[in-house]
């Protein structure tokens, strides 16, 4: 760009570990570690010489002409989280006082507050008990006549069963607006999760596999909320269609506010959409090496692997075990943790929170959400993650299991 040489990939971000001469072995090992791909910052000095710190500049539409390329949406919008990509959601479907909206009791709190922020109801349904999923078979028995939307979440970034969910939304008038804040760069039977729904929200936390410390977009498929979109965005004004020079100037139109990024926080996704492919690529090498040395312990009973369906690509977002009913998940997390090993829980259900039982209400008795939330196990997962250490973090696993 503009003559000027851009670094190469490294590695060099990443910190090696200590190793314990003792035991020959890492002293500690990081849940996540968030890897920059090494044009970050020579982006972020980009932006800042061409003089355009707030959203919406050069970079900002780079971000966007990649997603809408690799969603195939007639619009893609960065946003300062994935929680106000669903926030703007609720807004474009004009959730209003009482109505409800269908989700996974198992998922983060912004698939839900998004809506309840709008006055609705989130009705909880139980999620599969293999891919940890909305069960889909349980979604239609949950409509009632002030349902107005269902918000699958593609957990660990395996998609749900779309076919089906978008077939039952067709038939009710619902609109679908897919929680894919796990998902960039997995695929359900071929198409991009997060463009397959009416509209999809993605989330680049630091958490995930393509950051900028906290960012979002809002994928939106349905070309009839492209405008209103754009609007809701800038605050509820036509803003962007007078730079545009589409409009002699700008008003308020719709209610709104300020879901923007900062440029900077856009030269910083760019220079990780670049690399989005060969992140997602190292991750699945991680991934994979964890699933073949776990086969052993799902044999013996000691847990449970993830499972992905063959129609699904997945992205490597987490690896995460169920353990064996009868192994207590919070020793097991103890052990690791005295081992130096980083290893975390997962979700509390939204069903049973203070405010999920105030503002919800339960389809069912979410039997598989109740066993899966108190088994899981989240495992380190992060590019520069070596064999050693994943040979580390399993052999501690087992031992924890084991261990009486």
């Amino acid at each position: 760009m503009n003559g000027v040489e851009k670094p190469t990939l490294t590695d060099s971000n990443v910190e090696t570990p200590v190793l314990d001469a003792r035991a020959h072995a890492p002293r500690h090992i990081a849940f996540n570690r968030p890897f920059m791909t090494g044009r970050e910052l020579h982006y972020i000095s980009q932006a800042h010489a061409g003089g355009h710190l707030a959203g919406d500049g050069p970079f900002t539409d780079r971000c966007h002409a990649w997603l809408e390329a690799s969603t195939g949406a007639p619009k893609a919008l960065l946003t300062h989280s994935c929680t106000a990509a669903l926030e703007m959601a609720g807004l474009l479907l004009n959730i209003a006082p009482g109505d409800e909206v269908i989700v996974p009791s198992f998922t983060f709190v912004s698939t839900a507050n998004a809506f309840v922020l709008r006055g609705a109801v989130p009705v909880f349904v139980d999620v599969r008990p293999d891919t940890l999923n909305i069960d889909e078979t349980l979604v239609e028995a949950a409509i009632s006549p002030r349902t107005k939307a269902i918000v699958p979440v593609h957990y660990a970034g395996v998609g749900c069963e779309m076919d089906t969910l978008m077939a039952i939304a067709g038939r009710f008038g619902l609109s679908v607006v897919e929680d894919a804040a796990q998902a960039v760069m997995a695929r359900y039977k071929g198409k991009p999760l997060g463009s397959i729904g009416h509209l999809g929200a993605y989330s680049f936390h630091e958490t995930k596999n393509v950051i900028c410390g906290e960012g979002g977009a809002l994928i939106v498929n349905n070309p009839m909320y492209s405008q209103n979109a754009e609007i809701i965005r800038e605050k509820g004004t036509d803003r962007s269609q007078f730079f545009r020079g589409e409009v002699d100037k700008y008003t308020w139109r719709l209610p709104g506010s300020s879901f923007l990024p900062s440029e900077l926080t856009a030269a910083f996704l760019w220079a990780q959409l670049e690399a989005a492919t060969m992140l997602t690529s190292r991750r699945l090498e991680r991934w994979a090496r964890y699933h073949d040395l776990l086969q052993g312990m799902e044999q013996r009973g000691l847990l449970r692997r993830p499972i992905v369906p063959e129609h699904c690509e997945h992205n490597a977002h987490m690896y995460y075990v169920l353990v064996a009913p009868g192994i207590d998940r919070q020793s097991v997390l103890a052990r690791l943790k005295a081992s130096g090993v980083d290893a975390v829980f997962h979700y509390v259900p939204l069903h049973s929170s203070p405010r999920g039982q105030q503002a919800g209400r339960m389809h069912g008795d979410l039997r598989v959400t109740e066993d899966v939330s108190s088994r899981l196990i989240r495992l380190p997962l992060w590019i520069g993650l070596d064999d050693s250490m994943q040979n580390y973090v399993v052999s501690s696993l087992e031992e924890a299991l084991t261990k009486g």
